[in-house]
């Protein structure tokens, strides 16, 4: 309930007042106060200045700066500081510092230097949350908590080995359940003392010194990264619980990193921990706008379609690629509503100063170094403010309103990605773009779920590439279709369990019967390879042929029909694309990984059979969402064009909640242009 009680949509970003003197604190809450700013993210990397040594702590900057920010009526997201730890502690306890993937061990330095299995680190952790909880509880600019900040990376060092050997001993119960579970038979594993096991690095069980992905025991392997996403998950917890030890009603998250998808934590697991999901996005240079509202999209299923705040963007250039260009008029503005659009309730920046000096000194920000109002970069983020303050409570708490999703599980992405033989060009997170973007091409709503979500407020849903399946999952599938859902899987699905141990049998395994297909052989032609699926049947506007590679599966019927086929190769008229009714509903597979107008084209066709309409038919480049709050739906047009476009609105009546024009019909778009449309008619 935290985001649909906000009385805005919150506005602000990270601030760190300890780098600068005292005087220019007040300079920035004028600026704050003309930006629109009404949150402010402090003490992310204090934890050196508020705990000199391991029995002092000292908050009196801190208590300055909340009261200031109070004064001006800006809540706070109060950091823990405790995403970098202090250089005494590296000194005194050098358990602190993690160990590489190669086996070096660390020194002191940067950031994301901890390991989550230092009991160091844990205690001295544990303790700065509860004593800052205690001592700001009661504090009236406090309004959430975010713990650490940007949680990650992995750790080698003997506490890490000596952990996950418990986390084993915890998941199997005996020696004989996980050597099966391992197939340690295999080269010799066998072993007979828990003390025996090692952590998989190229130092053991990996082939690469750089790669942890490349593997000889993927199930030891994957099976790590289980147990790394939950020992930093445990680390946030711990200190999670201080705080509500204090104050059981504050709301804690922590800020998920790489744009959402990140692949050492699993973040559907961390999101059942967390009161509100934080995201941190720096779209990349060549990412498409399909691939950003996926992110979005993803984090507001990991709560099940609740509101997340953007926690960190950029409001112009970055600083770590290799080239950094300025972000082109309209474009911070573009990107913020685009998140409000997809879900987010906060839009806030990393950071509002930019720092003088250190490895960020030239990383965007709201106040420039030149320090003052005039620059073109504030007065664009100062309308972004200002119209945020003009939505007031309008959208806040708003969700999205789907009847299609896509399956999500980080399992499949570790257990893919660990897999030996095959292809390298088969990537989990490239696939599940494929199938979103054919949705986002339509402008058809998607939600994102995992494993142990409900699937009956879907009829859709699509699980690409679904490895590896989970225990009584292939039941609730057969459930879903068989009380009237569609589901759509692909290649490569059903081959191996939780264990990454092949199902004998034949594939797909678990879902052989409910696909009604076994494929013989999966073929990974090369480049200069690929194949052409052939429709055999017309499926709306689905027909021709298409491009495929990555992979193509060597399929035979056991029941299901065939609409399209391999169209060379020795496989040439082997079924590409089939169905399967069971009971009420239909399973879908695809055999291969075709071109996007193949896939748009199917999801299209099945989203009409089920009813489920596109928002909108809008010009290429120009993307249509909807936000729905208390029966009332909100149009969300970005153009995404440095054009202006044409937008054809359909029958109804729109006001647009910006300028409060009427619409009807159609309306123009400028380049870059965004419009938010309350439905007053249809």
């Amino acid at each position: 309930m935290f985001m649909e009680n906000l009385p805005k949509i919150m506005y602000g970003g990270d601030y760190n007042p300890e780098q600068w003197p005292r005087e220019i604190w007040d300079e920035d809450m004028r600026l704050f106060q003309i930006g629109g700013v009404d949150i402010v993210t402090l003490n992310v990397f204090s934890w050196a200045l508020n705990q000199p040594d391991e029995n002092t702590y000292r908050f009196d900057w801190l208590d300055e700066m909340m009261d200031k920010l109070h004064t001006q009526g800006i809540k706070v997201c109060l950091g823990t500081s405790t995403a970098a730890h202090p250089a005494w502690m590296a000194t005194r306890y050098p358990d602190v510092t993690i160990v590489e993937f190669d086996g070096r061990k660390r020194k002191f330095g940067r950031r994301h230097n901890s390991c989550p299995n230092s009991p160091t680190f844990r205690l001295y952790s544990e303790r700065m949350a509860r004593k800052l909880a205690e001592h700001y509880k009661d504090h009236p600019a406090l309004l959430l908590w975010h713990v650490n900040n940007e949680y990650g990376l992995r750790c080698y060092c003997d506490n890490c080995e000596k952990a996950f050997r418990v986390w084993l001993r915890d998941r199997y119960g005996t020696l004989e359940e996980l050597n099966r579970a391992w197939y340690t038979r295999f080269w010799g594993h066998t072993f007979y003392d828990w003390n025996e096991i090692v952590l998989p690095s190229s130092l053991s069980e990996h082939l690469s010194l750089i790669n942890p992905d490349e593997t000889a025991f993927q199930g030891i392997s994957l099976d790590y990264d289980r147990f790394n996403s939950d020992a930093f998950l445990a680390c946030y917890k711990l200190e999670r619980d201080a705080i509500k030890a204090v104050s059981p009603d504050a709301v804690v998250t922590t800020n998920f990193q790489s744009n959402g998808t990140y692949k050492p934590l699993d973040y559907f697991k961390w999101a059942k921990e967390l009161d509100v999901i934080a995201l941190d996005m720096y779209p990349a240079d060549d990412m498409t706008p399909s691939q950003m509202a996926m992110r979005y999209d993803l984090m507001r299923g990991l709560k099940g379609g609740a509101p997340f705040i953007l926690m960190e963007s950029c409001p112009t250039q970055l600083n770590w690629r290799p080239r950094n260009a300025v972000k082109r008029p309209g474009v911070n503005r573009l990107w913020s509503y685009h998140a409000v659009a997809r879900g987010a309730d906060a839009v806030m920046y990393f950071q509002l100063r930019r720092s003088l000096g250190a490895f960020e000194k030239f990383h965007g920000a709201m106040i420039d170094h030149a320090g003052h109002e005039n620059t073109r970069v504030f007065r664009e983020c100062a309308k972004i403010g200002s119209e945020l303050q003009q939505l007031g409570d309008t959208l806040v708490g708003s969700r999205s309103d789907a009847r299609a999703a896509i399956v999500f599980d980080w399992d499949n992405w570790w257990a893919i990605e660990h897999s030996s033989g095959l292809t390298v060009d088969l990537r989990y997170v490239k696939e599940i773009e494929k199938y979103y973007d054919a949705f986002y091409s339509r402008n058809l709503q998607v939600d994102f779920i995992s494993v142990d979500m409900d699937l009956a407020d879907y009829q859709i849903v699509v699980a690409p590439v679904m490895y590896l399946l989970h225990p009584g999952y292939a039941t609730r599938l057969e459930q879903f279709v068989e009380q009237g859902g569609t589901l759509v899987t692909t290649t490569f699905s059903g081959i191996v369990g939780e264990s990454d141990l092949v199902t004998p049998g034949g594939y797909p395994g678990e879902l052989r019967e409910l696909l009604g297909i076994w494929v013989e052989e999966i073929d990974a032609p090369m480049e200069h390879q690929r194949n052409r699926v052939v429709m055999t049947s017309q499926l709306g506007k689905l027909e021709g042929s298409y491009d495929c590679g990555v992979l193509c599966d060597v399929i035979h019927v056991e029941g299901a029909e065939t609409f399209a086929v391999f169209e060379r190769d020795f496989y040439q008229g082997f079924p590409a694309l089939t169905r399967n009714r069971r009971g009420s509903g239909e399973a879908w597979y695809v055999a291969t990984s075709p071109e996007p107008s193949m896939l748009s084209g199917l999801i299209g066709h099945l989203c009409e059979t089920r009813g489920i309409q596109p928002l909108l038919d809008t010009p290429s480049g120009v993307e249509a969402s909807v936000r729905v709050k208390d029966g009332s739906d909100f149009l969300f047009l970005l153009n995404h064009n440095e054009v202006v476009a044409e937008v054809q609105l359909g029958a109804g009546t729109y006001v647009d909640l910006l300028s409060g024009t009427s619409h009807e019909g159609k309306l123009q778009m400028g380049a870059l242009d965004v419009r938010i449309l309350a439905v007053v008619q249809v």
